[in-house]
């Protein structure tokens, strides 16, 4: 769910879908090297 409003998002600015998935992939791999450097392990936000 998270993934999809992000994704939407994107779109809605105007990126088109390869855009709007690099984007989405980039944000997933700065949550995953936080998560390495910080030793620490996925806490989805809001909770």
């Amino acid at each position: 769910p998270l993934s999809r409003a992000y994704y939407t998002r994107k779109m809605s600015q105007g990126k088109r879908h390869n855009q709007a998935l690099i984007a989405l992939a980039r944000r997933r791999c700065d949550v995953l090297f936080a998560m390495m450097r910080d030793g620490t392990f996925y806490t989805p936000q809001g909770s």
